[in-house]
């Protein structure tokens, strides 16, 4: 434990070699952030402890990934391997992916069906809930060996952790007095959270995996800067999906912690960027046309203003609503300085064939190698390379002046800062 005048050595330097600095938030407080947050070993364990073991709801499943009794589905909350399953009476439980005997990650496969869970070590085995029930040799053998008397099944069961369940989405904590999940979410995040996931079954599509070589709350930072999307992608900007002349806000909570980037796509698709804008906005390219102009097409679904949302649900959840494509991103924090991120693609049990298939080629914009997934995870690589190799020591947050929270314009750094003044609350900086 240390405060913000603490010495810590220098990370990745030999013991001998170690030398000695204060991690010290900058004096500019909110509108500087200090490289080390990014890349010092300290300080990930320390989000680990705090932040995802801490008092926090962590994203771990949907309700329909584990349909039946018996389903499981591997996860994980913050790096800790856990597991998701249905028991028989249709609950739904977590608890770690660690045998209690010697510490095996038992459930090798991401998702499926079974009766019992069985570690492939020592075949110790676990029901649903998590609970022991079998121990080979547990009386030994020709009586010699085995556990001792007072060994009881009971007080082996695998670690359990506090589970929320709103609206099919499956929320678990470490922490036991959790506040409600709405409470959590509060009015500003939870109003377009329903209007994803609220009254509809959900239809899994498919997955997207894949390791990004950048810190977790990178990930954070990005869907809090509308800032960027005005002028790193050239489909936004192109085809008006999210661009300076559009109807938008970044809606943030009032803690800080979460946030929604939301944007109105507008009728003049491309047309309503004037000529000063477009200077500004080097994404912006005249000879980029759709050979299928169906990806753009939009069909009112939802009672909201808004034709894209991208909820930032701290610590692990983003939920993204882009035109009528559907889906979540799970944050799987892997060191200072990587992150694995899993993307489910989802539509509702409603949706007729042709809406499906709409939903599909309108998927192309999202995962890994969408037209826009693409950029960001470039875009974050090249930060992560910049501030784990230069020496300089901090980064400017001055957009929007030092405001902090929700912001009506688009040229706003105001989301991060009130995200960074929470951090720094929790981690004691």
């Amino acid at each position: 434990m240390y405060s913000v005048d603490t010495v810590i050595g220098h990370p990745g330097s030999s013991p001998k070699e170690r030398q000695e600095i204060q991690l010290k938030w900058p004096q500019e407080g909110l509108t500087a952030v200090p490289d080390w947050i990014y890349t010092n070993p300290d300080i990930y364990s320390r989000e680990v402890e705090r932040i995802f073991h801490g008092r926090t709801w962590n994203f771990v499943a949907l309700a329909a990934e584990i349909r039946s009794p018996g389903d499981f589905k591997r996860s994980y909350v913050g790096p800790t391997p856990i597991v998701v399953a249905r028991n028989t009476d249709g609950s739904i439980h977590v608890f770690e992916n660690r045998c209690a005997h010697r510490g095996a990650e038992f459930c090798r496969d991401l998702r499926g069906n079974v009766k019992e869970f069985v570690c492939p070590y020592h075949q110790w085995s676990y029901d649903l809930c998590g609970n022991l029930r079998g121990v080979p040799f547990k009386r030994g053998l020709k009586k010699e060996g085995g556990m001792p008397k007072d060994f009881h099944n009971e007080d082996h069961g695998l670690r359990r952790l506090n589970v929320a369940i709103l609206h099919g989405v499956v929320f678990a904590s470490f922490v036991a007095d959790m506040e409600p999940i709405e409470d959590y979410l509060g009015a500003e995040i939870l109003r377009d959270f329903e209007t994803v996931f609220k009254g509809r079954e959900l239809k899994i599509f498919g997955y997207y995996r894949n390791e990004l070589p950048a810190n977790w709350k990178l990930y954070h930072e990005n869907l809090k800067d509308p800032y960027h999307a005005t002028l790193l992608h050239s489909f936004l900007v192109n085809f008006g999906l999210l661009v300076a002349g559009n109807k938008s806000a970044m809606i943030a909570d009032k803690s800080g912690r979460h946030g929604t980037m939301a944007s109105a796509k507008g009728d003049d698709v491309g047309t309503n960027v004037d000529a000063s804008s477009r200077k500004e906005m080097r994404a912006f390219r005249d000879d980029m046309k759709l050979n299928d102009s169906r990806l753009l097409d939009y069909v009112r679904e939802f009672d909201s203003p808004w034709s894209v949302t991208m909820q930032t649900i701290w610590p692990n959840l983003i939920v993204q609503r882009e035109l009528n494509t559907l889906g979540i991103r799970h944050i799987v924090p892997n060191g200072p300085n990587s992150m694995i991120m899993i993307w489910t693609m989802f539509g509702y049990e409603g949706d007729s064939n042709e809406m499906t298939r709409h939903r599909l080629r309108q998927g192309n914009l999202m995962g890994p190698s969408g037209f826009l997934g693409l950029e960001d995870n470039e875009a974050m690589k090249f930060v992560q390379e910049g501030v784990r190799r230069s020496p300089t020591d901090k980064g400017v947050l001055k957009l929007g002046g030092d405001s902090e929270g929700t912001s009506a314009s688009l040229i706003s750094e105001s989301a991060i800062r009130a995200m960074y003044r929470h951090y720094r609350e929790v981690m004691g900086l």
